[in-house]
């Protein structure tokens, strides 16, 4: 049962009578939950509502377009609330954040239905038999799995949940059930490293085709573990070695599958000094927001623009600045050499923005916060506009993780800001001026 906030006027529903504050119970006689019943049970021609209204209960029946909408508004985009993780598990990012910071960073989501809808990863440990069924009724596909080992017990220590083991057989039932899988393994050093590594990675192997690849990421440690499991970083010689042992692994499955399937991410390849494989090696990009080939295809598509430069734009007389994270900082220096070849007129400087606001290992330039590029630009020359990763605010594109405003920090630094999406056209269009705020 879901609370109805609102009534698109002329709608079908609104026609039909149904009002805000009716409670919807069922569609075609299912249970409505949640968003996914709703769109899924909403696809019929013909759809009988089960509403409650005060003392009454009612139906009222509306005939449409098989994919059309009906006109009900509902409190949350979900119709319901999102479900929270169970694990504590012992690398876990948001049990590593300082205090004081926005309340929802806090909140830990592990849900299925945002897997679906939003790509983000889950445990598989707050689902139930029943949740399977429905994603293999409705076909909810790709599933986006945080594995990070196939050993029952060991996942179990990691994730500091009973469930953790068991709950694997899940993926056995998804893949059987034609899911398209996609895995996640955070890898933390002296735990699902090594020979427990290769035992997941073989493991994952044999549900191919319904697993599509796997990202291996090293575990993000902050300054702030304090009272939590002793973790500690891989060295650059042990995450080059991590990357052998992937790579080896990936080759087998192309001879055997014709696809890697298994892939380290970039941030790997940095820490090691390991150069990046060339673009055709990331088959079909398909972790490429788990920052898993990111830095190939954005190289890739700033060449191919760069290529395509008329003489108009490469006689463009600019002076940019970008700021950047340490673990892109070389890479972003050796695009604006590139840059400078082509465009000798155009200053673009580079500058490396260290994250001491989480501290720790934390190099990547998504979590840089204005309060850092506040006090280690506050004296630089940052010429006519400062070119910032759209990585670094919120997907709603106001705040950053510190909680100050692009507003704030343009103001502080008397700089414009512009924020650049991850593709390497953009970013070149950005420094040129001919792209405009994107």
């Amino acid at each position: 049962m879901v609370t109805v906030t609102d009534v698109a006027a002329e709608s079908p529903a609104a026609l039909a009578g149904i009002l805000p504050g009716d409670f919807l119970i069922s569609v075609n006689g299912h249970e409505i939950r949640d968003v996914l019943d709703y769109r899924f049970y909403l696809t019929e021609r013909r759809v009988t509502l089960t509403v409650h209204r005060g003392p009454d209960l009612f139906d009222v029946t509306i005939r449409k377009g098989e994919y059309d909408d009906i006109g009900l508004y509902f409190e949350t985009p979900l119709m319901d609330k999102k479900h929270s993780c169970e694990n504590k598990c012992m690398f876990c990012f948001i049990d590593q954040l300082p205090k004081g910071m926005r309340d929802s960073l806090y909140f830990k989501d592990d849900d299925s239905r945002l897997s679906f809808l939003h790509g983000n990863y889950i445990t598989l440990t707050n689902l139930h038999r029943r949740d399977i069924d429905r994603i293999l009724e409705m076909h909810i596909s790709p599933v986006n799995i945080s594995v990070h080992t196939t050993n029952p017990e060991l996942r179990v220590r990691m994730m500091k949940n009973k469930r953790a083991g068991e709950v694997l057989s899940y993926i056995n039932d998804l893949a059987k059930g034609g899911i398209r899988l996609h895995g996640q393994i955070v890898l933390c050093r002296g735990v699902n490293d090594g020979e427990e590594l290769d035992r997941t990675m073989r493991d994952l192997a044999a549900y191919y085709p319904a697993m599509e690849s796997v990202s291996i990421v090293p575990a993000g440690l902050t300054a702030y573990r304090d009272g939590l499991y002793p973790l500690a970083p891989f060295t650059p010689e042990e995450t080059a070695e991590v990357i052998r042992q992937v790579t080896a692994f990936g080759d087998e499955c192309v001879k055997k599958y014709g696809e890697r399937i298994f892939w380290c991410a970039d941030e790997m390849y940095v820490r090691s000094g390991t150069p990046l494989p060339p673009y055709e090696f990331w088959g079909e990009f398909s972790q490429i927001e788990n920052g898993v080939g990111m830095l190939s295809s954005f190289s890739f598509e700033f060449d191919a623009a760069l290529d395509c430069l008329t003489e108009e734009e490469k006689n463009v007389k600019r002076t940019v600045s970008v700021a950047t994270g340490e673990a892109s900082y070389r890479f972003m220096c050796d695009l604006t050499e590139k840059l400078k070849a082509a465009c000798p007129n155009v200053d673009c400087r580079v500058y490396c923005v260290k994250n001491h606001f989480f501290g720790g290992y934390v190099t990547v330039t998504g979590l840089l916060t204005g309060r850092d590029l506040l006090e280690q630009l506050a004296d630089k020359d940052l010429g006519e506009e400062l070119l910032l990763s759209r990585t670094m605010l919120r997907s709603e594109g106001d705040w950053f993780l510190c909680g100050r405003t692009p507003g704030e920090v343009s103001d502080a630094l008397s700089v414009p800001i512009t924020f650049v999406e991850n593709d390497g056209g953009a970013f070149l269009d950005a420094i040129l001026g001919t792209g405009g705020d994107l």
